[in-house]
């Protein structure tokens, strides 16, 4: 009966060293708080890292971005989240009441969004952009036919480069008929 009594109290002893080690004693108040509401322990975050991954994939909600950072910490880890899953886990309701939706991806200055600051690009088409209104109607559909044909691999990057140029041109123009 001794030895498992001092079994226990050094079972004790043992688990309350590991918790006085390992537990956050230097957080303020503010930070155990915001914690426990989101159930986790926010890393740091900061806009750029935010705005790097918004770049790569646009279609990502930045609320979603900005949270699983919190989580993270680490842009590569939510990039390949996001490869793996092709999304992100949407925030929890308590990260609302943290982060409300303004600031959900912090700016510096007060500076608006990427997104925001684009101009609406004018609506091109594959004509317009391949530089291709001349030869729209000027090329018979016959030659436009093999266009899915095998290419031939030239001698200089150059003659390569053009080759696939004229090529991608014969495809909308075949595809434009």
């Amino acid at each position: 009966m001794g030895e498992v009594v001092n079994v226990i109290v050094a079972f004790a002893v043992i688990v309350f060293i590991v918790r006085w080690a390992t537990s956050p004693g230097n957080d303020s108040p503010e930070e155990q708080a915001v914690a426990r509401a989101l159930r986790f322990k926010p890393k740091k975050v900061t806009p750029e890292m935010t705005q790097t991954v918004a770049g790569m994939f646009p279609h990502i909600p930045q609320e979603n971005i900005h949270y699983d950072l919190l989580r993270t910490g680490s842009v590569e880890i939510t990039t390949n989240k996001i490869l793996e899953k092709g999304f992100l886990d949407p925030p929890s309701p308590a990260y609302f009441t943290l982060y409300p939706r303004t600031a959900a991806a912090p700016n510096p200055a007060g500076e608006r969004p990427a997104a925001a600051a684009r101009p609406a690009a004018p609506a091109h088409t594959l004509i317009s952009r391949f530089r291709l209104e001349e030869r729209v109607d000027s090329v018979p559909a016959a030659e436009l036919e093999d266009i899915g044909g095998r290419a031939t691999w030239e001698d200089t990057a150059e003659k390569r480069e053009a080759s696939l140029r004229e090529r991608k041109a014969k495809m909308v123009l075949a595809a434009r008929q």
